[in-house]
């Protein structure tokens, strides 16, 4: 379990670790050890204190909590307060051993890596080797422990940028368009955007319903990974879904809560799309419990999602893609600086070329990026790091006073 912080390595649980404050644990221990819910509540999850349950709705001012509302267990993932013996378990699918043991599987399970660009980056810069000399290495190694296949999750990104990008556009027109009463809202301005799944769980349990629909509701590189693996891979191979065990590459253990959440399950089932996810650290700790020589590692070739011959292509790179990757600027997949550049041009009919300006405006953890036609402001775009500067947005949002569109 490694990659975890120092309370889940503790072994031997009881039933609960130093639970938090506003947390309500109503689980009981039977003697045999299992884990009994009370009430109405379904196996595997706990009750606390939360936002009320109500529908979403933007326009509505922010309320305090008022009544507890029921989250699953690997919500709980993203929060310090306890750990339970039910976490354990969840944590315990998303380890090295797990991973080993689908290998050692005799059944026919296909067992599938994507690798991330940022996971690649990492173990480069350990080993002191390129990112795609040390992605061959490591698919090599994989191949060695009886992967059947080894991807890049680098067309998936591209993906993720370019449904960013056609959204925030979608609702930038349509905030500014006149519609119909019948006609559904769309997302409102400004569009909240994060690689971090903690982000997400943040913006969920502190600032609930009234946050939520500012959130872009476009799949992560690792999610549209998840369904491209267990939709179009599994079709190609002629084999069904619950017979590909997908684990991805991720630089983050928190990538682990995303890839457990239900949101991202196969369509009318309990199966994950991403049935495993490890950190790069947990990947170096595999080369290195098994005393790899990763100099003397031969470079196998990386395989394709999608066949040059077959009737559909790969995503092509959009004309910002290029930009981004060389502006030295984009961080957290450069969503924003994609984001912008193709906003740019859709909406001010500007090309954006050359590394992206970004201003900095209270700290280096907080940066603005504006798109002037004509001396007036037609984007205003803000990189944010750090939960100060985030709530700063947030409180701004919920008065109405955020000059924000991204």
């Amino acid at each position: 379990m490694a990659g975890f912080s120092g309370a889940v390595k503790i072994a031997d649980l009881t039933d609960y670790i130093a639970p938090s404050q506003d947390c309500i644990v109503i689980e009981t221990k039977t003697k045999a050890g299992r884990l009994v819910l009370e009430d109405d509540l379904e196996p595997g999850e706990v009750q606390i204190n939360s936002r009320v349950k109500e529908a979403i709705n933007p326009d509505a001012k922010f309320q305090a909590a008022s009544e507890p509302v029921k989250i699953n267990l690997q919500d709980c993932l993203a929060c310090s307060g306890c750990v339970t013996t039910a976490e354990t378990i969840l944590l315990e699918q998303q380890s090295t051993g797990e991973f080993m043991s689908k290998l050692g599987d005799v059944s026919d399970t296909h067992v599938v890596v994507s690798i991330s660009p940022q996971s690649r980056a990492s173990l480069a810069a350990y080993f002191k080797t390129t990112p795609e000399e040390t992605f061959e290495k490591v698919a090599s190694f994989l191949k060695s422990l009886g992967v059947q296949a080894v991807l890049d999750t680098t067309a998936a990104r591209q993906v993720a940028r370019m449904e960013a990008a056609a959204d925030f556009v979608h609702r930038f027109r349509a905030s500014a368009a006149p519609r119909p009463p019948s006609q559904p809202p769309p997302g409102p301005l400004p569009v909240l955007a994060s690689s971090c799944p903690g982000w997400v769980c943040y913006a969920e349990k502190t600032h609930g319903t009234y946050v939520l629909p500012y959130i872009s509701t476009v799949k992560s590189p690792q999610a549209i990974m998840g369904t491209v693996v267990k939709r179009h891979l599994a079709a190609k191979w002629g084999v069904p879904p619950e017979k590909i065990y997908h684990v991805s590459v991720m630089p983050c253990a928190d990538k682990k809560l995303e890839a457990a959440r239900d949101d991202f399950f196969l369509p009318g089932t309990t199966m994950p799309e991403v049935d495993c996810v490890l950190t790069s650290l947990e990947v170096l700790q595999l080369l290195q419990e098994r005393a790899v020589d990763f100099d003397s590692l031969h470079r196998a070739p990386i395989d394709q999602l999608f066949d040059p011959l077959t009737t559909t292509p790969a995503p092509q790179p959009a004309p910002e893609a290029a930009q981004v990757e060389q502006s030295g600027t984009s961080g957290s997949g450069g969503y924003l600086d994609y984001v912008f550049r193709h906003a740019a041009r859709e909406v001010g009919g500007v090309e954006v070329r050359g590394p992206l300006a970004l201003k900095t405006l209270r700290n280096t953890d907080f940066r603005e990026a504006v798109l002037e036609v004509d001396g007036k402001v037609v984007l205003r775009f803000a990189a944010v790091y750090g939960f100060r500067n985030i709530q700063n947005i947030l409180r701004k949002i919920k008065t109405n006073k955020c000059e924000y569109h991204y």
